[in-house]
């Protein structure tokens, strides 16, 4: 590799590393996972998006005890009643 490539690649990772500085920490789950502590928690505020070409996906994002949890699924959440949603246009996680 490419002294540039290797600079490059540098640049990436530490690009990555410091949007999830920026985030915080992001803990990904499986749907029934998401779905049971999401249960456990009252008036949540939930962020959601879809999107999809050949099928339809479903993004769900939403923060607990100061971790953000999030979910990608191929069907949609029955959400709880007492939930604050917001749709938004999309969900961008840092995958590091």
């Amino acid at each position: 590799m490419s002294t540039s490539g290797l600079a490059g690649g540098a640049a990436y990772y530490t690009a990555m590393a410091n949007a999830v500085k920026a985030v915080g920490s992001i803990v990904k789950l499986k749907p029934e996972e998401f779905t049971r502590i999401l249960s456990t928690v009252s008036d949540p505020l939930i962020v959601t998006a879809t999107g999809g070409l050949f099928s339809k996906w479903y993004k769900y994002l939403f923060a607990y005890r100061g971790l953000t949890f999030y979910c990608k699924s191929s069907s949609e959440f029955m959400l709880p009643g007492g939930a604050q949603v917001i749709e938004a246009q999309k969900i961008s996680i840092p995958d590091i």
